[in-house]
């Protein structure tokens, strides 16, 4: 283990020594526009109490030219991720002259040209550990500090912190930012942006207090950025968090900026909250993904409560931010918004994820054992968000949902700026409601994996029957089918704890288990419910539907319901499929399920199926409809894999597109992707496009394209470029491993498998984790057999512990893949 993968023990034992005060924070952007320049200033000023006469503080960047420690220089003791101090009395000031470095990786200070006017944009990202790329700090969330940020960048740019500015000089072509102390926060939440931004100012005020309010985006995304309708999700959400919470707003100033190459999501910065740019759609965006939008600044909004005033003392406790913002994300959406279906896509979609993670051998318990820094990046998961999120539902209908808001003001209250851990929040909620919530954290919270429950016949009647017992409070409803339509007639209680229960479900035609989805749980549907739902899935409502839908994915992902039949009752109810937010997934799982879970002799005609499928959807889709949009996205996706209507996507770039279609520059790369993938368009093809659009997704889905053709020596060339050109940026190594796997085509890249494993510990040790995983996952072999993981994995007992996590789930997936496709056979006639 080197030295920069901090472990938890050695954490705790600085903490309990070192108590930390103030940092300030010099930053020298001046020169950042000079990209021969690799690096900038970082000059770190630590005022901190110790009770041992020596430490360490984490930095890691190009140099350390300076150390003074109470006036006096230290000599500098540095390894490239610790700055050792020595020499350290009762109250200290430490002061740290470093050299940083600029990132195209998307962790600590990235920087961005945009190709369309050649402007440097920069911002940062740390967590969960690369605020040290930036300055010299305490890296661990139980260390929270006041922290004054001083920038010196070129004038004219925008320059922002976490706090507003309290003063701005300007001498020649710099200006100089110094911003006002935050209120304590832990390192990873702190965060620069500098650039010329495009920027819309709004307010919004609640009684005396009034938060001033920033949309910031690239100038040359500002036609998409769709200010006010960010800016009413953001007023909606302080509304409801203010109310529901009774701890006002405690940051100051509420900006939202969107940023180019990033590697999540959003990040919850205090004050400044980052958030990727894919979410500013480029001319074409359905009405689901808006919807997917405003959840996700609920969900950082959340934060500025659960993880941001309230920070867990370790990483073990991830959830207690990020389960807790997943939660609120969908709630507020739902409760406070108009887009109310929040928690519909949540069931379909965002429950699948946790499925599909807590199956994995690497599962773990919500509230996790995160051993060092390594562990914590890679808990950033399934688990801890969607599943934290759903067994929170589950505890919001146990402990009733004012009680659940009540013990979370008590925990504010008690907790502000401070670190916790989950015994904190439990006794809030026992005070609040009275029940034994630790019993129910017993069984949700600090154990692994799920039930799996289904209808069963006991002769005398039906039994609910669950593997992996534990104690649900789910309801069960009974459907008729009549005239082609299915309609609950009844909703059935049930609290269900042991293994079996009885029920009585009458002579329902679809019995459906945890309808409404009040619990965690996969849900089988019995063979006479699976015959209704194949004649009438369309006519549920949307939440029973999304339920219908997930179990139908997770049965076919398990093997227990044929490929073939999951791929017509797709085919038969998704263009009838009214909320997009469920169509995007039902797609997406779709062409999951045809490029994995059939075997070769069936997977061609599937596919060629599908194309159909997707194109006859396309045209008799509402003209100007997101169902329109979504289904010409699914049609690109098919081409890619199939050549049959590579004439039809021809035409469609050439303007012969069905009436109506919404046709922006990332469809357009879409399809010429697709084209590039079968062979039907060239380097010149891809030069013309780009020469349409020039912008930096152009340039980065160009890459994709090029590197797509179906050639062995183009697929051997991108391959090498993605291990060893480490020029790229994230987005770029991205696409590049893209284009290596387009098409699915195993005969251009098979023969490359081995390579792979002879190359995965070196990216592990010399890559930053960031690119290192995207190279383990993007170019894991999709072969027909574990051998060679299975040697790797027997070879690598002492290989770093979150490498092989990744390889293990990796190997999982791909023995699911086999696993399924080999069950087939016992569908047949």
């Amino acid at each position: 283990m080197t030295s920069a993968n901090l472990t938890r023990e050695e954490t705790a034992a600085r903490s309990a020594h070192v108590t930390v005060h103030e940092i300030r924070v010099e930053l020298d952007l001046r020169q950042a526009r000079d990209l021969a320049r690799t690096g900038f200033g970082s000059t770190t000023t630590l005022s901190f109490d110790a009770t041992t006469p020596d430490t360490w503080i984490d930095f890691i960047g190009e140099d350390i030219q300076r150390v003074t420690v109470n006036g006096a220089d230290q000599p500098v003791e540095y390894d490239g991720a610790r700055v050792t101090i020595r020499g350290l009395a009762a109250s200290n000031t430490v002061t740290i002259e470093a050299t940083g470095s600029y990132s195209r990786s998307g962790e600590g200070l990235h920087r961005f040209v945009d190709p369309v006017d050649g402007e440097t944009y920069l911002y940062t990202q740390y967590e969960p550990a690369d605020a040290r790329r930036v300055m010299a700090c305490f890296e661990q969330p139980d260390m929270k500090a006041a922290y004054t940020f001083v920038v010196h960048a070129p004038i004219g740019w925008h320059v922002l912190s976490n706090q507003s500015a309290v003063s701005v000089s300007e001498q020649g072509e710099v200006q100089t930012v110094e911003f006002a102390p935050t209120l304590p926060l832990s390192s990873y939440i702190t965060s620069v942006a500098a650039g010329p931004y495009h920027r819309v100012d709004a307010e919004w005020t609640r009684g005396d207090q009034v938060v001033a309010l920033g949309v910031l985006c690239r100038p040359s995304l500002a036609e998409f950025l769709e200010a006010d309708e960010i800016i009413e999700v953001t007023k909606q959400g302080l509304d409801f968090f203010t109310d529901a919470f009774a701890f006002p707003y405690p940051w100051g100033k509420y900006d939202q900026i969107f940023v180019p190459e990033y590697n999540l999501g959003a990040m919850e910065n205090p004050g400044l909250v980052t958030f990727t740019e894919a979410y500013l759609s480029r001319g074409a965006a359905t009405d689901a993904q808006r919807g997917g939008r405003a959840n996700t600044i609920l969900h950082e909004m959340a934060h500025m409560w659960f993880g941001d005033l309230v920070t867990m003392r370790w990483w073990d406790d991830l959830w207690l931010k990020e389960s807790f913002a997943d939660y609120m994300g969908a709630h507020a959406s739902a409760a406070a918004t108009r887009f109310t279906d929040a928690w519909v896509r949540f069931a379909a979609n965002r429950k699948s994820w946790a499925y599909q993670q807590d199956q994995l051998p690497t599962t773990h318990p919500i509230v996790a054992d995160i051993t060092d820094l390594e562990a914590a990046k890679l808990n950033f998961d399934g688990i801890t968000y969607a599943k934290g999120a759903a067994v929170l539902k589950q505890l919001v209908a146990f402990v009733g949902e004012e009680n659940f808001f009540e013990g979370a003001r008590r925990y504010f209250a008690a907790h502000a700026y401070g670190n916790t851990t989950l015994e904190d929040l439990l006794v809030e909620l026992e005070a609040a409601s009275g029940r034994d919530v630790r019993a129910w954290s017993r069984a949700w919270l600090e154990t692994t994996g799920m039930s799996t429950i289904r209808l069963e016949d006991a002769g005398d009647g039906q039994v609910l029957v669950q593997s992996d017992p534990r104690p649900h409070r789910l309801r069960v409803g009974r459907y008729q089918l009549a005239e082609g339509t299915l309609t609950r007639r009844e909703a059935i209680e049930v609290d269900l704890s042991d293994e079996r229960a009885a029920i009585d479900v009458g002579g329902a035609d679809l019995v459906l288990i945890n309808d409404d989805d009040l619990t965690y749980a996969k849900a089988r549907l019995d063979a006479r419910s699976l015959d209704a739902v194949e004649q009438a899935l369309s006519t549920l409502e949307p939440l029973p539907r999304a339920l219908v839908w997930s179990s139908l994915w997770n049965a076919t992902r398990d093997g227990e319901l044929s490929t073939a039949r999951y791929l017509a009752i797709v085919g038969a109810h998704a263009p009838a499929e009214d909320n997009i937010g469920l169509l995007a997934g039902v797609l997406a799982n779709a062409a999951h399920a045809i490029g994995h879970y059939l075997p070769d002799a069936a997977r061609q005609d599937a596919g060629r199926a599908w194309l159909e499928t997707t194109w006859a959807s396309l045209q008799n889709a509402e003209q100007g409809s997101d169902a329109q949009l979504s289904w010409a996205r699914a049609f690109a996706a098919a081409a890619a894999m199939d050549a049959g209507r590579a004439a039809d996507v021809r035409g469609i770039l050439d303007g012969d597109a069905p009436a109506g279609l919404r046709i922006d520059p990332d469809l357009r790369w879409e399809l010429m992707i697709a084209l590039c993938t079968t062979g039907h368009a060239d380097a010149d093809d891809v030069a013309a496009e780009l020469e349409r659009d020039g912008t930096a997704s152009g340039r980065t889905a160009s890459v994709r394209a090029l590197w797509s053709q179906p050639l062995a020596e183009s697929r051997l060339v991108a391959w090498h470029a993605a291990w060893e050109d480490e020029s790229l940026s994230n987005d770029h190594l991205s696409a590049t491993i893209g284009g290596v796997r387009a098409g699915g085509r195993r005969d251009l890249i098979a023969s490359l498998d081995e390579g792979y494993f002879e190359r995965i510990a070196g990216a592990w040790q010399n890559r930053s984790i960031e690119l290192a995983r995207r190279l383990v996952l993007g170019l894991f072999p999709a072969s027909e057999d574990l051998v060679l993981v299975d040697a790797w994995l027997a070879a690598n007992e002492s290989a770093p512990a979150a490498l092989r996590r990744l390889v293990i789930e990796q190997r999982d997936n791909l023995a699911r893949d086999l696993r399924v496709r080999a069950a087939q056979g016992q569908f047949d006639g």
